[in-house]
């Protein structure tokens, strides 16, 4: 008796196997549209001949300032608030323990007499104290209170949701994408600034090519005394 036959089973269809299935794409963003002139902002300085450098430098500028504009609004109508007072704020949420004013004043790019003031105000309103440091008893750090904490947790998720609106245009993917290249620009530039600064240092007439030691060729120059005063007879 022949052996029966058992046709065997064909393999299930998978994405991009040839089935006709494609793999399903990534979600981008829709093109952008082009601006008015009551939006374009910075970009108003370049033109399409100019170096595609210049254009993109000016295109940061101008998202910058423009996201920098509506949280400014945002904040003075919600919050009765400004940015760099949030910005302070946000900065000692991220430190629990304090922060030096010379170290709040590096971490927000402003001088420290900017630090003293918004300290001052915010001192007065019950949202910040200042203690002792323990390390350097002419120091003092700055901390939240238990009002700050809670005042600031309100704000920050308010400016969370603000920021979510403002990039709702954007894919996931493309918001992703942007981030790491920014990244890869700010260590782009850091590194450059760090050249740019030896550079500066080694050209300099001081730690330069004028600190080099003396040769036999190019001798140190001898410092000149003035000549011995002659003593005169009083008159």
């Amino acid at each position: 008796m022949a052996a029966a036959h058992h046709p065997k089973p064909k393999p299930k269809p998978t994405l991009g196997s040839g089935t006709g299935m494609k793999p399903k794409p990534k979600a981008r963003s829709k093109p952008a549209a082009p601006l008015s002139d009551s939006h374009i902002g910075l970009e108003a300085r370049a033109i399409s001949a100019d170096h595609l450098d210049v254009r993109i430098w000016l295109r940061l500028l101008a998202c910058s300032e423009q996201i920098e504009q509506e949280i400014r609004a945002r904040l003075r109508l919600h919050f009765g608030t400004t940015l760099p007072r949030f910005d302070y704020l946000a900065q000692l949420e991220r430190h629990p323990s304090g922060l030096r004013m010379s170290a709040l004043s590096s971490y927000m790019m402003v001088t420290g007499g900017n630090v003293t003031g918004l300290t001052d105000q915010l001192v007065a309103d019950g949202w910040v104290e200042r203690t002792a440091d323990a390390d350097d008893g002419r120091a003092w750090r700055v901390r939240l209170t238990p009002k700050g904490h809670a005042e600031f947790a309100t704000m920050a998720a308010q400016h969370e949701t603000w920021l979510a609106e403002l990039f709702s245009g954007f894919a996931v993917a493309d918001k992703q994408q942007l981030y790491e290249q920014l990244g890869r620009l700010r260590a782009h530039l850091a590194q450059g600034a760090s050249t740019a600064a030896a550079t500066s240092l080694a050209a300099s007439p001081k730690y330069g090519r004028a600190a080099r030691p003396p040769s036999a060729t190019h001798p140190a120059p001898q410092p000149t005394r003035p000549a011995p005063r002659k003593n005169r007879s009083p008159s």
